[in-house]
């Protein structure tokens, strides 16, 4: 267990066997059935979980039940509601699995701990924010500058599997669409071609 989150700590961050043997103390592996629940909005979350296999996603619903997919989580990417984490509040996001999925937890004790003993590990949390930061800042400006069919376009281009792995309507989720408008979306780009 946790080999691809070792393998992607060695490569992103550079760290070596003696760092892994210490983190590895305060790993919880955990597996999730297609639909079954990581986080539930209103709780606290208790971690930050890296995908070692399957696929996960965050969302929140609105009072008239209605989905807004926040976040998708391949294999190698890390998950969480990251503000609940750090602050202890309740959660604002679901969590759930889209596949069955083989994860790596790191608690908030252990994420503490970490930080003060191992200077590589607060290297690649900084990293790893930055770079959720930056997917953000590009999901925005995308949702503030380009056409319905460029943002298609754009996620299909950026996350192939993700378009590969998971229904329609969870595109059209993530994207803020209804599925038909989503399917108006893509009959424009085919009749384009």
């Amino acid at each position: 267990m946790h080999e691809l989150f070792f393998h992607t700590l060695r490569t992103k961050a550079g760290f070596n066997d003696q760092d892994l043997e210490v983190i590895r103390t305060h790993l919880t592996p955990k597996k999730l059935r297609k639909k079954q629940y990581l986080l539930q909005e209103g709780d606290p979350c208790k971690y930050v979980t890296f995908v070692e296999k399957g696929l996960l996603r965050a969302y929140s619903i609105d009072e008239k039940g209605s989905e807004y997919i926040i976040q998708f989580a391949l294999e190698g990417w890390l998950i969480s509601d990251l503000y609940s984490f750090l602050t202890g509040e309740p959660a604002t996001y679901t969590i759930d699995a889209v596949e069955d999925s083989e994860l790596t937890l790191i608690s908030r004790n252990a994420h503490e701990e970490l930080l003060r003993a191992l200077p590589k590990y607060e290297t690649w949390i900084r990293m790893e924010i930055t770079a959720a930061y930056l997917a953000l800042q590009r999901r925005l400006t995308a949702v503030i500058s380009l056409t319905l069919e460029e943002r298609y376009e754009g996620f299909t281009s950026l996350y192939p599997d993700i378009v590969q792995r998971v229904p329609q309507w969870m595109i059209a989720s993530y994207m803020g669409l209804t599925p038909e408008t989503l399917s108006r979306v893509r009959k424009k780009i085919t009749e384009r071609k």
